[in-house]
């Protein structure tokens, strides 16, 4: 099954498309370099399959399809890492893949065919081999299909058995080994196929041998695995998380720019792209390991989509962005901590003024009775602005039951709820800009920044219950601490707010609490002994890789090992459970069993979950970040 375009044609009549540009000339050169430097070469940039490899900036594609022998369905076309519960035909159990795409593997099952295709890059040649597996229940066409993209100029010729493509003065030879059927389908430009049964190598440039195909991969495939081996124990933890920020990496011709979404199907959903504001920067995170360039990328495009309005949207997608609502504010504690790792001034400089004006946002509109609360404006173009659906996708917690008693207040466009969790992060923000501002050399905002994080901190210090020993939300019609417990109520150690005897209370008490959240598979998106969590739907009781993220981001900021060592260790099972098996990285998981594909709301390759291995690679020391108090 592909994806339905009704939610397209909604998108086409109300919408415009966000084509943000950056802020000066001398910052716009340096970001046009690092696109020229980012995308360029063959790779997997056409968003709608991850059978399609591209070389850029040319837009020349190669793309795998299939056709059935018999009865249909006839055609796969388009393929993705895709939920089976969804009714897609083809199962994709995607490997390895090299940012840059010197190497990519994936495992393809469709229709009784079953077979490996892996690529690798060699100069400016690409290298395609197809290997069908020992048994075949059944026998198909295999479809080399060639073609220019996003009416980018080219020709196309078929001569005997090479394809010959030009573009400007880049002249593309593609070769094969193979039997080439010469079957006639109603393919309108050039293509090669093939019986399904046999081994296919595909390439472009001087004539070679299927011994010499073989002999390039298994070099890149080897180049592959000695970057991943610098990561120890944790080599197969690193590659899993790169691998589904890779796989999710492509071009966004609506804007000329490569950058990696939470997911392909997100963003065939939606027109072409889609990016989310803290799925963004948390992805941001995870490349940044060793690919600075597609950090930054994912930085900007999420920073420079601000509002008129002045916040960073919930939603920028190709025809609309969310105008009524932002979502949780992690721009500056993900600028800071890329900073952190490659000390470049012109990067902040780059996004430090959007930065500054969401932070001021956030006090001047959802400030309720001194405290934060989620909310959704009025907006001529918002997506269900100023109600409480919209309020709560604000908090990026959509059906969390900590807003199911809660009221939404029209006239102040917020809920009547003291947010334990948006405080927290909001003074953390504070804290993370401060720090910024201060290598900026803009001392007065500094200033500003910190009174605005110790004015909320001590609004927050009203929110702990002594008796219970830990944060608690405050319904603020009833003014009586509301009873439910999340994940986020351990926020405010990532502010750092609480003592150390407050910590090691909350830790001792709540985390180590087998009846709320410790256990097998951590932390649950709601306590255990919560009348939602049996409903284990979403954020009803599953687990959200960006949860433990950030709880383990505030355990460093006190003295807690044991709780920082076990939350590291719990996310790194979770990850590897269903990597390994399925080579899948799940969107959420179920927290009693650990799967993800049990319910058809997780997709499966989503990259914010690759933040349960970014975990474990911050705790055993691969990855280096500083943290505030």
């Amino acid at each position: 099954m592909k994806i339905s375009y009704l939610l397209i044609t909604c998108i086409l009549i109300f919408g415009s498309c966000d084509l943000s540009k950056p802020n000066s000339p001398k910052v716009e050169n340096k970001t046009e370099a690092l696109q020229d430097s980012l995308v360029k070469g063959w790779n997997t940039w056409n968003n709608p399959s991850v059978l399609s490899y591209v070389k850029m900036p040319d837009g020349l594609k190669l793309q795998i399809k299939m056709r059935k022998k018999g009865h249909g369905p006839y055609w796969l076309g388009d393929a993705y890492v895709a939920n089976p519960k969804y009714n897609f035909a083809e199962v994709i159990k995607p490997k390895e893949h090299a940012y840059d795409g010197s190497y990519t593997a994936l495992h393809l099952s469709w229709e009784g065919m079953n077979a490996s295709i892996e690529t690798a890059v060699d100069g400016e040649d690409f290298v395609m081999l197809y290997t069908p597996d020992s048994i075949q229940e059944s026998v198909h066409i295999l479809v080399l299909e060639s073609g220019y993209l996003w009416n980018k100029p080219g020709l196309l010729r078929l001569e005997e058995d090479i394809i010959e493509a030009s573009s400007d003065d880049n002249k593309t030879v593609i070769r094969n080994i193979g039997t080439d059927t010469n079957m006639p389908l109603p393919i309108p430009t050039p293509y090669f196929s093939f019986d399904s049964d046999n081994k296919i190598a595909i390439y472009t440039g001087k004539e070679r041998s299927i011994q010499e195909v073989e002999a390039i991969i298994l070099n890149k495939k080897n180049q592959f695995k000695e970057n991943t081996s610098q990561y120890g124990e944790l080599a197969s933890v690193y590659e899993a998380i790169q691998s589904v920020v890779a796989w999710n990496q492509f071009y966004d011709a609506f804007n000329d720019r490569g950058i990696s979404s939470v997911s392909r199907i997100w963003n065939e959903a939606w027109g072409g792209y889609i990016i989310f504001d803290w799925d963004t920067y948390f992805i941001a995170s995870i490349a940044a390991i060793d690919n600075k360039n597609l950090a930054y990328s994912n930085v900007f495009a999420i920073t420079n989509s601000i509002t008129d309005s002045g916040f960073i949207p919930n939603v920028a997608a190709t025809y609309k962005k969310s105008n009524d609502r932002s979502q949780p504010p992690v721009g500056a504690m993900t600028v800071k901590m890329i900073y952190d790792q490659y000390k470049e001034k012109w990067f902040l400089e780059e996004v430090y003024g959007n930065l500054l004006a969401w932070n001021r946002w956030w006090t001047n509109n959802r400030d309720n009775k001194g405290f934060l609360s989620w909310g959704s404006d009025p907006h001529p173009q918002g997506m269900q602005g100023n109600t409480m659906k919209a309020a709560k996708w604000e908090s990026g917690l959509d059906n969390s039951p900590m807003f199911d008693e809660i009221a939404f207040n029209e006239e102040t466009h917020m809920m009547e709820l003291a947010s334990v969790g948006l405080m927290s992060l909001y003074i953390a923000d504070c804290k993370y800009l401060a720090e910024i501002a201060s290598v900026l050399g803009k001392l007065e905002d500094r200033e500003e920044l910190l009174n605005r994080a110790k004015m909320y901190s001590d609004k927050l210090n009203e929110l702990w219950d002594d008796n219970l020993g830990i944060y608690r939300d405050k319904n603020l019609i009833t003014g009586e601490f509301t009873e439910h417990l999340s994940p986020t109520h351990f926020y405010p150690l990532l502010a750092g707010v609480p003592t150390q005897e407050q910590a090691t209370r909350m830790i001792e008490e709540h985390f180590m609490n087998p009846e709320e959240f410790y256990g097998k598979y951590m932390m649950a998106s709601i306590a255990k002994n919560n009348a939602a969590y049996p409903d284990n739907s979403y954020w009803r009781g599953r687990i959200w890789a960006p949860m433990n993220y950030l709880v383990y981001l505030g355990l460093r900021n006190y003295d807690l090992p044991e709780a920082r060592k076990i939350l590291s260790e719990k996310s790194k099972e979770l990850l590897l459970k269903e990597w390994n098996d399925k080579r899948h990285i799940y969107e959420n998981y179920n927290a009693e069993i650990g799967v993800g594909d049990d319910v058809r709301n997780s997709d499966p390759f989503y990259a914010w979950g690759g933040l349960l291995g970014y975990i474990p690679l911050i705790e055993e020391g691969y990855v280096k970040i500083e943290t505030i108090k």
